[in-house]
């Protein structure tokens, strides 16, 4: 099942998609894509509908973040073998967890925009993990029953506010439009191994990143279990899992985004991203 968001910003509509290609409004079922609708239960209310009764959302409609009321959003570091080697750093010993202010939310195909002083503002494809029950201490074994689903995300980056500047890495990933989800949330039933999934990133068309998420050195189990044992895990909640290599910051010279640029991105499944660059 692929849950989504629509309508303008700040006003979004809860909605799936039909197995005809055609998305649907589910605003008079659920409130929105979150809570209790991410549990097990709630998502099996959502399959039991007859999906062709419902609405259909206007073909255009903009898309939001695909998952509503979200608490945290935790972001895995140097999580790709292959990542940490173009970025000159060891594959850490345990997962390498910042968090990304919850305001950097933003719909699939809404810009990247540029922070004012930015002269490094970089790309990162990443498999994101949707919460769906409350996850305390959790097993290795028994995290995976507590996710709803996954999606798409971009975690975008000012590497010089990231790196460069006094402190941790948050600064650098936290601005205005840093964390487009989506186009949908892929419950887990249908993703199958999600340490078995291709991933790419374009840049005006140019492949920049093409990988898999075989090369994570912690996978989705072990980083939900690990991030249960510091801090209680909500629906809602994202984890961005990490990223393959071919970001910006890893090329010789470094290559970095400007106003202008047209980034697109997808994950085998879990559909595709288009983003504008703009100035903020």
């Amino acid at each position: 099942m692929k849950l989504l968001r629509h309508g303008p910003s700040g006003a979004e509509r809860p909605g799936l998609m039909h197995s005809d290609g055609t998305l649907r409004d589910l605003s008079g079922v659920v409130a929105d894509i979150g809570g209790d609708v991410l549990s097990d239960a709630g998502l099996a209310k959502l399959r039991a509908l007859d999906a062709g009764a419902l609405p259909v959302v206007a073909a255009g409609t903009r898309l939001g973040a695909c998952v509503a009321g979200t608490g945290k959003f935790i972001c895995i570091g140097l999580n790709y073998a292959d990542h940490a080697a173009e970025s000159g750093m060891a594959v850490p010993p345990e997962p390498v967890v910042f968090m990304k202010a919850t305001s950097a939310i933003c719909g699939p195909d809404d810009p990247i925009i540029i922070p004012r002083t930015s002269v490094k503002t970089d790309w990162e494809v990443e498999l994101a993990v949707i919460i769906g029950t409350k996850a305390k201490y959790v097993s290795e074994a028994d995290a995976m029953a507590h996710v709803a689903g996954y999606c798409v995300s971009n975690d975008v980056s000012e590497r010089a506010f990231q790196t460069e500047r006094a402190g941790q890495w948050t600064k650098g990933k936290s601005c205005d439009n840093f964390g487009q989800i989506g186009p949908w949330l892929v419950t887990r039933d249908e993703v199958g191994d999600p340490q078995n999934l291709k991933m790419w990133l374009t840049v005006n068309g140019q492949s920049m990143q093409n990988g898999s998420t075989k090369t994570m050195v912690y996978g989705v189990a072990h980083v939900v279990s690990y991030l249960s044992q510091f801090m209680t895990l909500h629906p809602g909640d994202v984890i961005s899992t990490g990223t393959p290599p071919g970001v910006g910051m890893g090329m010789k010279p470094p290559r970095y985004l400007v106003a202008g640029d047209v980034v697109e991105l997808g994950i085998e499944g879990l559909g595709q991203q288009r983003q504008d660059v703009i100035a903020d």
